[in-house]
């Protein structure tokens, strides 16, 4: 039986089944924790429908053409390797030879192969438009692939790095010209780039326990969770977005920035969960904030910018001060193969901010070249994006640190999958259709307008429920359902009854009553029969309602 065969047949006995009596022993775990608990009790619901988990968002798709000329570019490697010494039954080779080899590596792409012509586009671009010497540079992706190096540099492999830098300008920067005063640390996804940052900060002392810091709300749990830790300690200042202003920060909040107390501004942009992008205005706010607050270092992940119209990140509008966070996670469906990066400018407030603290406070100096001098001979003039990497790896292992090579090419070639392309990159449109689709599969299935704004990336999108049930059955209803039900009833009921998974959004700072729901990893039809269970339990509470009236 399917979730369409049994939505119109919901009755006030099996909703009565359910006991919301536990419900409190939740409210203090991650949101991402209660969502793995309901997933559980809807993989055993009343009704026995099929599970729809659309609590999570991870993508369901994923990019080939980069995956097969990763395969094609091990295989290549291996010969290579074969003619400097091979053994007898072919499980050893030597090194791979520089001299020649691209040329030799030319010679095996075919002309009529959709892989060999990607990676014939993506040398010629590397080559041809950021002058790459072509030996060199298909030597670094052979051995990058195989993995038969340590990462050197440590920090990112020479022309990785520069590919990611054009990369990052073309997607996020909007014609602001910054690939070439930008440093880049590829990092294991985004959520190492956030460890490295929150504990580089910290050892830098740029931020030190019980600094004040603002957060923009609703946002990615840990970076709510992390600063809180005890080993941060730090004060939170939360800027909370308002659906009415469409998820922007009001001039009014921009305004807290310009506090000089107010150390750091942590970000999620476009955000996660309410999937905006900052305005121009508000981009240009930004700089009137640091002209004011010159020291205020923000971190800004940019992970879902490729799903936003003509975006621009804050990088690009307060490059010195801010710490940009990437991954390719979620565009090209490599949530498994955490790829992420840290970019910060060249010039940049961390260096600033450093240099201050060691000049005010000799004691911090001595330390700091204490720390750094067993692996520079100049401790106290080491950047600060150089420091994150060595303290990645507790300094005495900085000379293995770096992330793996095999991780760096995959980067390059996703990141090739776009440059390649003149103006219109099809697959990043297509991806962006993709959860087009499905959003409005469920918002018209539900039947409330959408908003179709450039800032919106649809790749998420928040459901208040206590709005909506207030839409369908009334002012009075809404006010029986906020005062009888918790916030977690709602996702609670639709997991046990119905087996379908939203996640509550309380925990990324939103309102209570909002849930969260990922556009990303289920079919239109899904997003449909999702929206069919939403109306039909919204029903079962108003039937609840209308028994309590009549009693």
């Amino acid at each position: 039986m399917t979730v369409k065969d049994v939505v119109a047949n919901a009755d006030l006995a099996t909703f009565n089944k359910i006991d919301e009596s536990g419900l409190d022993k939740f409210t203090k775990l991650s949101n991402f924790e209660v969502s793995a608990i309901f997933l559980e009790y809807a993989a055993k619901n009343i009704r026995n429908n099929r599970v729809i988990n659309a609590g999570r968002g991870n993508p369901n798709w994923i990019n080939t053409t980069a995956r097969l000329a990763n395969q094609k570019l091990v295989n290549f490697g291996v010969e290579e390797s074969k003619r400097t010494f091979e053994r007898d039954d072919g499980a050893m080779a030597g090194f791979i030879e520089g001299e020649g080899v691209a040329d030799r590596f030319l010679a095996t792409l075919s002309d009529t192969d959709s892989t060999d012509q990607f990676l014939r586009s993506a040398f010629d671009y590397c080559v041809d438009k950021l002058g790459f010497d072509k030996d060199a540079f298909v030597k670094e992706l052979l051995d990058g692939v195989i993995g038969n190096n340590y990462p050197v540099p440590s920090r990112a492999l020479k022309y990785t790095e520069q590919i990611l830098n054009a990369y990052l300008q073309k997607n996020l920067y909007k014609g602001v010209d910054l690939a070439g005063e930008t440093d880049v640390f590829p990092t294991e996804g985004g959520t190492a780039a956030m460890v490295y940052l929150f504990q580089e900060l910290k050892q830098s002392h740029i931020l030190n326990p019980g600094d004040t810091i603002a957060i923009n709300s609703p946002i990615f749990t840990p970076y709510l969770q992390i600063p809180e830790l005890a080993e941060y300690n730090l004060k939170i200042v939360k800027l909370a977005a308002d659906e009415d202003d469409n998820w922007q920060m009001t001039d009014e909040q921009m305004d807290t920035l310009k506090d000089p107390s107010i150390k750091g501004f942590f970000d999620v942009n476009p955000t996660n969960p309410s999937a905006r992008a900052y305005s121009p205005h508000t981009l240009d706010k930004f700089k009137e904030v640091v002209e004011a607050n010159p020291n205020l270092v923000v971190i800004s992940d940019d992970v879902y910018g490729t799903f936003a119209d003509d975006y621009q990140s804050i990088y690009a509008a307060i490059p010195h001060n801010t710490l940009l966070v990437y991954s390719f996670s979620k565009l090209y469906g490599a949530t498994g193969q955490r790829l992420g990066l840290i970019a910060a400018n060249k010039n940049n407030v961390c260096d600033r901010i450093i240099k201050e603290v060691t000049n005010n406070d000799k004691s911090i100096k001595d330390a700091m070249e204490e720390r750094y001098s067993m692996v520079v001979p100049e401790p106290n003039e080491m950047k600060f994006i150089d420091r994150t990497v060595a303290d990645s790896r507790a300094i005495g292992l900085y000379h293995t640190s770096g992330l793996s090579t095999p991780q760096q090419i995959m980067m390059d070639l996703f990141a090739l999958n776009s440059l390649i392309t003149d103006d219109v990159d099809d697959y990043l449109l297509t991806s962006k259709k993709v959860v087009n689709y499905r959003y409005h599969a469920l918002w018209d299935e539900i039947g409330v307008n959408v908003d179709n704004s450039h800032a919106n990336t649809k790749y998420y999108t928040l459901v208040d429920i206590y709005d909506l049930v207030e839409k369908v059955h009334g002012e009075e209803f809404g006010k029986y359902f906020r005062s009888q039900y918790s916030y977690l009833s709602f996702p609670y009921r639709l997991a046990k009854e119905f087996g379908a998974v939203v996640m509550d959004a309380s925990g990324f700072g939103a309102r209570k009553g909002y849930v969260r729901i990922s556009l990303a990893n289920l079919t239109s039809d899904d997003y449909r029969d999702l929206a069919k269970c939403i109306k039909s339990l919204i029903d079962e509470y108003y039937m609840e309602f209308q028994q309590d009236q009549k009693a």
